[in-house]
């Protein structure tokens, strides 16, 4: 609290008066020091008899809040009120935008894309999630189309798959969550369960392409390899 007995030392007799004649600019506690050191000065002002009671009481209230105001600063915060936007137990739990990215680099666009979707239906948002598969399946049209093109002319290359999850990573980031997401309050889901499902279907993927290729003729197993991923 500010120190007013010794700020008025300092002031002069006629600036001492004006916060006598002017009390209502004033805090009570600054009158009353003004009042104090006319006092001492043996120039008693004339309405100080009046004015003092009422100053005393606004000054008493003043110096209640000041020490409630400071007590509440110093006063450390509880545990559980640190945060005030850690979701509680009724949020939705949603696969967050870190989590889809991640699942659609090393899996492809469509294990994003089924994260997605499983928030979009959780927010019980249909039409979003109506267009999300509208999206994926004009998109992998286009990858069908666009990789048609390529293989005759580059044959099959490491870079195609980054290069064709790339722009759909984005549109789920950038256009899908932003739009209908949003800044909803969620719950981070575990991750765990779908990393198992998707290493599962990946080994169940592989086992099954090694399978057909040994069913082929040799003829065209030696083309198949022929056209293996160059680096």
């Amino acid at each position: 609290m500010e120190d007013y007995a010794a700020k008025m030392l300092l002031k002069t007799d006629a600036a001492l008066r004006e916060y006598v004649t002017g009390h209502v600019q004033y805090r009570e506690a600054a009158v009353l020091a003004a009042l104090d050191e006319l006092r001492r000065r043996g120039q008693p002002a004339a309405e100080e008899a009046a004015l003092r009671p009422g100053l005393e009481a606004g000054a008493a209230a003043q110096r209640t809040i000041d020490e409630a105001a400071e007590a509440a600063l110093d006063r450390p915060r509880p545990v559980e009120t640190l945060d005030a936007t850690e979701p509680d137990e009724t949020a939705p739990a949603l696969y967050s935008p870190v989590t889809i990215v991640l699942f659609s680099i090393p899996f492809t666009l469509l294990a994003g894309g089924v994260l997605l979707g499983i928030n979009l239906w959780r927010l019980d948002r249909k039409r979003a999630l109506l267009s999300l598969v509208v999206f994926i399946l004009a998109y992998l049209l286009a990858g069908i189309i666009a990789l048609s093109w390529a293989l005759p002319r580059f044959g099959l290359r490491l870079w195609y798959g980054p290069l064709f999850n790339l722009p759909a990573i984005l549109a789920y980031v950038l256009w899908f969550w932003p739009r209908y997401v949003g800044q909803s309050v969620y719950r981070s889901r575990s991750w765990l369960p779908p990393l198992l499902v998707c290493f599962v279907l990946a080994y169940g993927i592989q086992y099954f392409q090694s399978y057909m290729l040994k069913q082929q003729p040799k003829e065209v197993q030696q083309e198949l390899e022929r056209m293996m991923p160059k680096q």
